[in-house]
C-alpha cells in the first residue's frame, strides 16, 4: 500500500563542545540523513559546552531514530534527550480535575465541606436519586479498560492503556461537555471486572467499556447491563456499529439501492464485527454473511466461540460455504474489521454493480483505497487521510450526552439506531456524494443531532428517568 506519512517533528537536545565549526557538522549530519532543521534554540551556554534544542522535521519515528544515531556518532556531541510533540503533549497526562466552586473563605469551606455538606449527604441517603442532581454523577462517565485490546497494539496491559483512556476522557469533555475519568483495571478476570465496575458505579452516570478483548467483552457488557441501572456501552462494539450503519445508509443513497435489499459481507467476526452485524439487522438488513480466519461462518456448524455460534444461527441465509472469495460474489457491500490486504481487486470485481467497500482495518486497511478506486462506487476506511473516515468519535460523545441528559437507565437498540440515523442526517442531500457519506468529526451538528435523537428514543422506549423537559422554543 502506498504510504501517506504525515511529517512529524522531533526535538533533540544536544550538549555540544563549544568550538566554532562543530555545528556545521551537526547540520550536515541531519541533512545527509534526510532531516530538515526547523528551529535551533539555545538552552544553556558555558565556556566549554553549549546546550541546544534542535527541532527536526522527519518522516516517521524510525527516520528520527536514524538521525539521532547519526548525531550521537559525531565527536564532541552528546545527545541529552529526544522528544516530540506527541510525547510533550502527554507530559503529566492530558486531563485534570478542576473545582466548579471556589474556596476562598472560611464560609466557602463550610458550604462545600463540613459542616454544610452533611445536609446534602443526608438528603441523598433519604433519596438516592438526588445524587443525579447534587453530585458529579449527573454528568460523569467511567472509561473502563483492562488493557487487553488497545487500538492496534493488542494486550499491552492497564498502565500502557492509560494514555488512550485519558484521550477518550478528553474527547468526551471537549466534544460533548461530559466529564469522564479513565479507570484501568489490573485484572482480566470477567468476574472481577464486573465486581469492580459495580462497586464504583455509584459515582458515575454511565460506563464506557473500552479495549477489552473478545469474547470476554460480550460477557462483561451483558452482565453489567443486567446488574446496573446506568448506561453501559462498549464503544469498540457499538460505537463502530452505529457509525458503520450511518455510513451505509448514506452509501446506499449514493448508489440508489434500498438499505434492506443490500447483501453484505462482514469480514472479521470479533467484537466489532458482531455488533455491526446486529446493528445492520436492527436496521432491516437480512442478507449478511460473516467471514473470519476459519472462512465463512456457516449455518448448521458448531463453533466453540459462543458469538460465532450465535452468528452461525442468525446470518448467512443462503448458507454459503468456503472463503471470502465465495462470500463476496454478488455482494453489494463489504465491511472489513479484520486485517490488512485481505480484500483483493479480484474480489471487488466479483461484487454486484456499484459496490460499497468499508475497509476499516487500521492503520493498513483490507484493501488499498487507491487500488480499489476504479472498481468501487463508495469507499470508506478507518483512516483520516482518505475520505469517509469511520470514526467512533462521531458516536460516543453524543450518545452519552443524550443518555445523561435524560438520566437513561440503559442505551438500548432504539437509541443506537436513532444515533445512526442522526449521524447520517447531518449529511444533506446537497452535500451527499461518494466521497462524503460520513460527516466530519469536527462538525458540531453531529453531537447535537445525536444527543437529541438518543434522548428522544430514550423517552419513547421508557428508559429515561428524568421528567421530560418542556421545549423553550420552536415547533413541537
Amino acid at each position: 500500500m502506498a504510504q501517506r506519512l504525515a511529517s512529524m517533528r522531533i526535538i533533540v537536545r544536544l550538549e555540544i563542545e563549544n568550538t566554532g565549526s562543530i555545528f556545521s557538522y551537526i547540520a550536515t549530519a541531519i541533512g545527509a540523513s534526510g532531516g530538515d532543521i526547523v528551529a535551533v534554540d539555545l538552552i544553556q551556554s558555558r565556556r566549554d559546552v553549549v546546550v541546544r534544542d534542535i527541532t527536526i522535521a522527519v518522516e516517521n519515528r524510525a527516520h528520527g531514530d536514524r538521525i539521532v544515531q547519526a548525531l550521537a556518532a559525531l565527536p564532541g556531541v552528546k545527545v541529552v534527550n529526544v522528544s516530540d510533540r506527541i510525547f510533550l503533549a502527554h507530559l503529566g497526562g492530558k486531563i485534570e480535575v478542576k473545582p466548579r466552586v471556589q474556596v476562598k473563605t472560611r464560609d466557602d469551606l463550610s458550604v462545600v465541606y463540613t459542616p454544610g455538606v452533611a445536609d446534602v449527604c443526608r438528603a441523598i441517603a433519604e433519596d438516592p436519586a438526588k445524587a443525579f442532581t447534587l453530585t458529579i454523577k449527573r454528568n460523569t462517565v467511567a472509561v473502563v479498560t483492562d488493557g487487553t485490546a488497545v487500538l492496534g497494539l493488542g494486550n499491552i496491559g492497564p498502565a500502557a492503556a492509560l494514555p488512550v483512556m485519558e484521550g477518550k476522557a478528553m474527547l468526551f469533555k471537549q466534544f460533548a461537555g461530559v466529564d469522564a475519568f479513565p479507570i484501568c483495571l489490573d485484572t482480566t478476570d470477567p468476574d472481577e471486572i464486573v465486581r469492580i465496575v459495580k462497586a464504583i458505579a455509584p459515582a458515575f452516570g454511565g460506563i464506557n467499556l473500552e479495549d477489552i478483548s473478545s469474547p470476554r467483552c460480550f460477557e462483561i457488557e451483558e452482565r453489567l447491563k443486567e446488574e446496573l441501572d446506568i448506561p453501559v456501552f462498549h464503544d469498540d462494539q457499538h460505537g463502530t456499529a452505529v457509525v458503520v450503519l450511518a455510513g451505509l445508509m448514506n452509501a446506499a443513497r449514493v448508489v440508489g439501492k434500498e438499505l434492506a435489499d443490500l447483501r453484505v459481507v462482514v469480514c472479521g467476526i470479533g467484537a466489532a464485527g458482531v455488533a455491526i452485524s446486529k446493528m445492520l439487522m436492527a436496521a432491516g438488513i437480512t442478507n449478511i454473511v460473516g467471514v473470519d480466519r476459519v472462512g465463512i461462518i456457516e449455518r448448521g456448524k458448531t463453533y466453540e466461540n459462543p458469538m460465532w455460534q450465535w452468528y452461525a444461527e442468525h446470518t448467512n441465509p443462503e448458507n454459503r460455504h468456503g472463503t471470502l472469495d465465495d462470500a463476496i460474489e454478488g455482494a453489494d457491500a463489504f465491511i472489513g474489521v479484520s486485517a490488512p490486504n485481505v480484500l483483493k481487486v479480484e474480489h471487488v470485481k466479483k461484487m454486484a454493480k456499484d459496490p460499497i467497500v468499508f475497509a476499516m482495518a487500521n492503520p493498513v486497511p483490507e484493501i488499498d483505497p487507491d487500488e480499489a478506486a476504479p472498481y468501487v462506487a463508495v469507499m470508506a476506511t478507518g483512516r483520516s487521510d482518505y475520505p469517509n473516515q469511520v470514526n467512533n468519535l462521531l458516536c460516543f460523545p453524543g450518545i452519552f450526552r443524550g443518555a445523561l441528559n435524560c438520566r437513561a437507565r440503559q442505551i438500548n437498540e432504539a437509541m443506537k439506531l436513532a444515533a445512526a440515523r442522526a449521524i447520517a442526517s447531518v449529511v444533506s442531500d446537497e452535500e451527499l456524494h461518494a466521497e462524503y457519506i460520513i460527516p466530519s468529526v469536527f462538525n458540531k451538528r453531529v453531537v447535537e443531532a445525536v444527543a437529541a435523537a438518543v434522548e428522544q428514543a430514550a423517552y419513547e422506549t421508557g428508559v429515561a428517568r428524568r421528567e421530560r423537559q418542556p421545549r423553550t422554543g420552536g415547533d413541537d
